[in-house]
């Protein structure tokens, strides 16, 4: 019990190490939403929905370099992040949630709130389970990349699942 007891005070003083007036916390924490004191990741995905729904308004290509840019600035951003913490991968940092919503949001086949949920239900689901191959990703890749990498897998995956559902076996026309 000792072990579990320092472990979350190691986490609660590392959490307490950030600072959201710093922007490469504030965007590694997905504007605060990654603070959750309940799964956090969730509430990040979810925190990526308002900011995905603006990205829907570029044309395809824009939204495709907005994605790549966000992959190249959170490499950085969440390495940074999770070193000022102390802490690799800490909960608190949800960049790689909201990249990886956006992903998977890319493939919905039309923007209702059904498609969306799908969208987030799918992206949770993998991003939790972590299945082949996310889980291999997750454990051998290190440092900013690492904390990215799983959750652009994991979005890829959800994209491909949602696409194919809804252009093979619609739910929601």
């Amino acid at each position: 019990m000792t072990t579990l007891a320092n472990d979350r005070e190691a986490k609660r003083a590392a959490k307490q190490r950030l600072r959201l007036s710093n922007p490469w916390h504030l965007l590694a924490t997905g504007f605060g939403s990654g603070l959750s004191p309940w799964m956090p990741g969730t509430a990040g995905s979810l925190a990526a929905i308002p900011v995905w729904y603006l990205l829907s308004f570029l044309p395809w290509q824009l939204y495709s370099l907005t994605i790549m840019l966000s992959i190249c600035i959170g490499v950085y951003l969440c390495h940074q992040t999770a070193k000022d913490m102390g802490v690799h991968d800490h909960g608190s940092i949800v960049w790689d949630e909201f990249v990886g919503m956006w992903i998977t949001l890319m493939a919905i086949p039309d923007e209702q709130w059904q498609w969306v949920l799908a969208g987030f239900v799918v992206f949770r689901i993998l991003d939790i389970f972590k299945p082949w191959p996310i889980r291999w990703f997750d454990r051998n890749v290190h440092s900013g990349m690492g904390i990215m990498i799983d959750d652009i897998v994991a979005g890829i995956i959800s994209a491909g699942i949602i696409y194919w559902i809804g252009h093979h076996w619609p739910l929601f026309s």
